[in-house]
């Protein structure tokens, strides 16, 4: 009994060591995480073969990809060893790790399709024609697909002219009757890549960043701008330091941009950009270029009752005030001297930089100031109370002044 017991004592160590073993050897072929059809992962290029490509899929065994998935229309391969790429896991036989990133075209056919609508793994397709209420799409192997308008791509994404004609992976969302009714989406693979976006961002993006973008869509208070993984808006006063009325005449759907992101609301899925905080400050030209006492050209920018804002150059602004206008005459608005648009030369009065505040005067051929009513005390430039009477306008006071010169 003690001989038979010491002897079984013995037969149970051996046999948990042979499972232990038989464990490893798995782990070794497949590594420590199991994948399954369709599973997504992140590989680097080992090595380029005559007909495949050897992959580090983070797995102690090596992936495998067929080479003609990483070539292009002449043969040659458009990957390099160390390249990075995202590959989808097929299957396992013969201790090798199958993976591919699309089913491409001449590879596949019915059976693959379906396989690929169960797995979730990436179908090649080109837009043949659009029909009613989408496209028709040619898959790997001559199948035939439907996508919807909806499904081709996210919500303000720039859209193509004319997609048909045009190659892009699909993930088949539907297919049934032996493959004669199938459904295929681009969408669903931007909106996966898009989550791995922002999921990524969420950890890196922080306020007060500038970002690169692309503007997606124009609307009168402002563009939108997608920076990968999230879009948000730019509002238009925003764009720039000048005031501008037209967007569309700044920015295009496209255009490349970048931008200083305001406010990261991951919540409510707000978020705000700013283009000019990646300007240069014309503001810091002021006391330096713009001085007290000197005389430039200017473009009236807003005409309001108290007085008129003159635009210096972009960002650089000043108030001609009421009480400057009229040449000896006190006018009831400051239109009745100006007009939006009009050029006009002018003197700086005064430079508040604290404020960012710039008094002007206007100045007439010759350099001669024009308004010979004086504020009155206490009276800023800036005060928005306009003054009472009127008798006449600025074009009749440098009329008369040069009827005078030809009496001279």
């Amino acid at each position: 009994m003690d001989a038979g017991k010491e002897k079984t004592d013995q037969v149970e160590p051996e046999r948990e060591c042979e499972e232990n073993f038989a464990e490893l050897l798995e782990e070794s072929l497949i590594g420590a995480v199991a994948l399954s059809p369709g599973q997504q992962v992140e590989a680097t290029v080992l090595q380029i073969g005559r007909q495949c490509i050897f992959l580090d899929v983070g797995q102690k065994g090596e992936g495998i990809l067929d080479l003609r998935e990483a070539q292009n229309e002449e043969g040659n391969s458009t990957l390099a060893v160390g390249d990075r790429i995202k590959a989808y896991f097929v299957s396992r036989a013969g201790g090798e790790l199958r993976f591919t990133t699309r089913i491409a075209a001449g590879m596949a056919g019915a059976a693959q399709i379906e396989e690929a609508w169960r797995s979730g793994i990436p179908v090649e397709g080109r837009l043949e024609k659009e029909i009613k209420g989408g496209y028709e799409v040619r898959l790997a192997g001559g199948v035939r697909a439907f996508c919807p308008f909806s499904q081709l791509g996210l919500g303000r994404q720039r859209e193509e002219d004319n997609p048909v004609g045009t190659s892009r992976p699909f993930r088949v969302t539907r297919f049934s009757e032996q493959g004669r009714n199938v459904v295929v989406s681009h969408r669903a693979l931007l909106e996966e890549e898009r989550a791995r976006q922002r999921e990524s961002l969420q950890e890196t993006l922080k306020e007060g960043m500038v970002v690169k973008g692309v503007v997606t869509a124009l609307r009168d208070f402002g563009a939108f701008v997608d920076i990968g993984g999230i879009e948000g808006l730019l509002p238009i006063a925003e764009v720039g330091y000048g005031r501008v009325e037209d967007i569309g005449q700044v920015l295009q759907p496209g255009q490349e941009l970048e931008v200083k992101v305001k406010k990261l609301d991951w919540e409510a899925d707000r978020f705000s950009f700013s283009l000019r905080e990646t300007l240069a400050d014309p503001w810091s030209k002021v006391g330096s270029i713009y001085v007290e006492g000197g005389s430039y050209p200017g473009t009236v920018a807003r005409v309001a009752q108290f007085g008129a804002f003159v635009t210096l150059e972009d960002g650089i602004d000043g108030l001609l005030h009421i009480s400057r206008l009229g040449g000896g005459r006190r006018l009831k608005h400051a239109q009745e001297a100006l007009h939006a648009g009009q050029v006009v030369t002018v003197t700086i009065e005064k430079i508040d930089s604290e404020q960012r505040r710039i008094s002007l005067v206007p100045v007439a051929a010759g350099s001669q100031e024009i308004g010979e009513v004086e504020a009155a005390p206490g009276q800023s430039s800036y005060q928005e109370a306009p003054a009472g009477g009127s008798m006449g306008t600025l074009g009749d006071v440098m009329k008369a002044q040069l009827e005078r010169k030809k009496k001279r």
